[in-house]
């Protein structure tokens, strides 16, 4: 598929294929969390989630690295599979015998290795997809979401008698990834110039348009750090929910907002995306905001709602991220987006975790919600403004 023509639907589904694939890896792990760190390092709970805080470190320092980097060198495609067997690499690493601080090193670096992958897939997809550019990226959307779902919803069978599967699995995955790149990911589009770091890197600190989808980015997955660090445990010590119905109530969040990612980014590419944004924001926001205080029995008409909510605003955020860039430093851009997104679930858990320790689960997913509808509500308006300006 390296070609630099616009990409066609048949493309555009194996792109959502190679996505899912990508993103699989990433969340086998985390159901047997307990057992695969806690336990074999002799550990506490609260360490063994370093688990996924050294993973959003990595992404958040590498990607705008590797974003500056190949928008100076336009050479995204070969250093995508390159990172993707790296990750397919540490990932096998991971499961061998190591000291618990190599141990989080090598997780670090994994998370950079596969955050700046996702960087490089999603910004040769935009590019490619020219004015498709919003179905191709809910079809990546799409993928993403399914991943994530699917593999949270196997890790706990591969990993019942022996967690160290999770790892190898995830790392045969990522090795299938690698291959299927070399064959789908459409060409280098180049570069007619090579801009300076320093002017890669004032592309996003001074153009004013990226800063509202940026601090959306980041909302958004603050909010998903409280379903990571309080959901589960809300439902399994106030209401003594199985984990095998906490797991599908997950599933009624993400599959919804999975099949849904390709029909509203299609529709992003005709619909007001800043109204899109600001309506999925508010009802995104007020379901977050009584998870905390439901009964069991809604959850199952909570989730599908934040699912539907997050597939609203997810495609129309990215597509207003790229039509507020300038010509040069996509890949930057695309890059500032994920990291953005690290750092909210980097914070989200730890808010989460001193939320409920305070003033209980309630009051968590209340802050979690009024702060996504603040914060999408204030950088909506500041964008309304600005283009009546």
């Amino acid at each position: 598929m390296a070609t630099n023509q616009a990409v066609n639907l048949r493309q555009t589904i194996l792109l959502g294929g190679l996505t899912f694939l990508l993103m699989l890896p990433e969340t086998l792990p985390v159901p047997v969390l307990r057992d695969l760190v806690a336990t074999r390092f002799g550990v506490s709970s609260g360490l063994a989630t370093l688990f996924m805080s050294a993973n959003m470190v990595g992404a958040l320092i590498a990607a705008p690295l590797v974003g500056m980097h190949v928008d100076r060198t336009g050479r995204r495609r070969k250093l995508c599979i390159a990172l993707l067997a790296v990750d397919a690499l540490l990932m096998q690493a991971l499961a061998h015998p190591l000291d618990f601080a190599v141990f989080l090193a090598l997780r670090t670096f994994e998370g950079a290795a596969h955050v700046s992958a996702l960087t490089l897939l999603m910004s040769l997809v935009s590019d490619a997809a020219g004015e498709r550019r919003g179905r191709a990226l809910g079809a990546v959307g799409c993928g993403l979401t399914f991943g994530v779902a699917t593999g949270a919803a196997i890790g706990g069978v591969l990993g019942k008698q022996d967690p160290l599967m999770t790892l190898h699995v995830a790392s045969v995955v990522l090795a299938a990834a690698c291959l299927a790149a070399c064959w789908l990911l459409p060409a280098d589009a180049g570069v007619q110039r090579r801009p300076s770091y320093r002017e890669l890197a004032a592309v996003v600190r001074d153009q004013p348009g990226l800063r509202a989808p940026l601090l959306l980015a980041f909302f958004d997955r603050f909010t998903v750090g409280f379903f990571t660090a309080g959901f589960t445990q809300f439902l399994r010590t106030e209401h003594a929910v199985e984990a095998p119905v906490i797991g599908m109530m997950l599933a009624a969040f993400l599959y919804p907002f999975a099949l849904l990612s390709y029909p509203f980014g299609r529709a992003a590419e005709r619909w007001s995306r800043l109204h899109m944004v600001g309506l999925g924001s508010l009802l995104y926001g007020l379901a977050v905001s009584m998870v905390g205080s439901a009964p069991p029995a809604a959850m199952w008409t909570l989730m599908p709602i934040c699912g539907v909510t997050s597939a609203v605003m997810f495609i129309p955020t990215l597509l207003w991220l790229l039509d507020s860039a300038p010509g040069v430093g996509r890949s930057t851009v695309m890059a500032s987006f994920h990291a953005a997104g690290s750092l909210g679930f980097l914070i989200g858990p730890a808010a989460c975790g001193a939320l409920i320790a305070n003033g209980g689960y309630a009051l968590a997913f209340q802050v979690a919600g009024v702060s996504e509808i603040v914060g999408a509500g204030v950088v909506v308006w500041v964008a309304v403004r600005r283009r009546r300006g």
